[in-house]
């Protein structure tokens, strides 16, 4: 049994081959020095403790906002409320997408349990996320990628990308994004051709992934319900407010900015060192934009089995290395001038 188990947990990292299943290493970073393997199996290994600490943090700091915000019901109250939760939303989607990759907790039922409640509270599907998400790092900027709607073409100047925000902070783009989470993006900006990702995985995910979307609706069912029985329509319009309201809009707004951070106008295509970006942002966007050590891109995209609370420590280990030698790492300021550049300076090297 125990020997049944490691291959399990071997084919939930993609160390062996199971079509449809795998977070593959991108062979472009094939010609890279390695890691020692004493030390990648060091950087890879998973501390429980550890992440429940980060759930426990997002949680309750979620718990604290809106117990202020409900204590000090006001315009004003209620609109920072919007904002903050709006930032604790876009953690947990983070711890989510930890889960997704099989990182967030040892026990395999353990992580899909608490990854799936994680997706289930804000209305996305954990498990359709994670079908999605493999063909953009199996895929990356390739004609699979499924997140080149979201993030190609950049830069395309201050205008493109100020409406685009000002679409999500009206909450004209939620559908959009809701569909992503539940396994239908939209379709690549460059090939023009409509993404079936449930097509490209095995039937154990794709089930998953179908029963895990019925758990999603139910939840966001029941949940209104619930606090209307609770507390009643006072209750009921707090909840819109403080919880439907900034899913709908602030969070939309943080996705795009993120995923534009993290992709959008890169140096170079051919390798991820390039095709993605470690940002270096200060404490306060670290808060409000990089929870949980989502900003060290590059590292993640080269090596996806290392959890989040690792990825500081792998990201001073390649430096020492010299193996970020020309990758795309820069200050968050700097990211930004590259994505506010008028269409015209747009990299010619660009291809899907």
């Amino acid at each position: 049994m125990e020997h049944g188990s490691n291959r399990q947990q071997e084919a939930a990292l993609g160390t062996i081959g199971i079509t449809g299943e795998e977070f593959r290493d991108d062979d472009r970073r094939a010609s890279m020095r390695r890691l020692p393997a004493e030390q990648l199996k060091a950087l890879t290994a998973l501390d429980d403790r550890r992440s429940a600490l980060a759930l426990a943090q997002t949680l309750l700091l979620t718990a604290a906002i809106l117990a202020a915000a409900v204590a000090w019901w006001s315009p004003w109250a209620a609109l920072a409320g919007v904002f903050l939760i709006a930032t604790q939303q876009h953690a947990m989607f983070v711890l989510a997408h930890e889960a997704a990759h099989y990182r967030l907790f040892s026990n395999r039922r353990l992580n899909d349990l608490v990854g799936r409640a994680i997706g289930c509270s804000a209305g996305i599907s954990m498990c359709a996320y994670r079908v999605i998400h493999r063909l953009h790092h199996n895929h990356l900027y390739g004609p699979q990628d499924p997140d080149i709607a979201l993030h190609g073409g950049y830069p395309r100047g201050k205008a493109y990308l100020l409406k685009k925000v000002a679409t999500d902070l009206a909450g004209l783009t939620a559908w959009k994004t809701l569909k992503y989470f539940f396994g239908a993006p939209a379709a690549n900006a460059e090939t023009r051709q409509a993404q079936r990702p449930l097509d490209d995985t095995s039937p154990a995910l794709r089930q998953a992934a179908l029963r895990d979307r019925w758990g999603v609706l139910a939840t966001q069912a029941v949940l209104p319900v619930a606090v209307w029985a609770i507390g009643g329509p006072g209750a009921l319009l707090k909840y819109a407010v403080l919880w439907v309201l900034p899913a709908l809009t602030v969070l939309q707004a943080i996705l795009r900015l993120r995923a534009i951070a993290e992709h959008g106008a890169p140096a170079g295509y051919a390798s991820p060192l390039t095709a993605a970006r470690t940002n270096l942002p200060g404490p306060l966007l670290r808060l409000l934009l990089f929870p949980h050590h989502v900003n060290y891109h590059v590292e993640h995209h080269l090596f996806p089995a290392v959890p989040h609370y690792h990825l500081p420590r792998l990201h001073r280990e390649l430096r020492r290395l010299g193996m970020l030698d020309g990758a795309e790492v820069r200050y968050f300021g700097d990211t930004w001038k590259r994505v506010y550049a008028p269409r015209a300076a747009r990299p010619e090297s660009q291809a899907a």
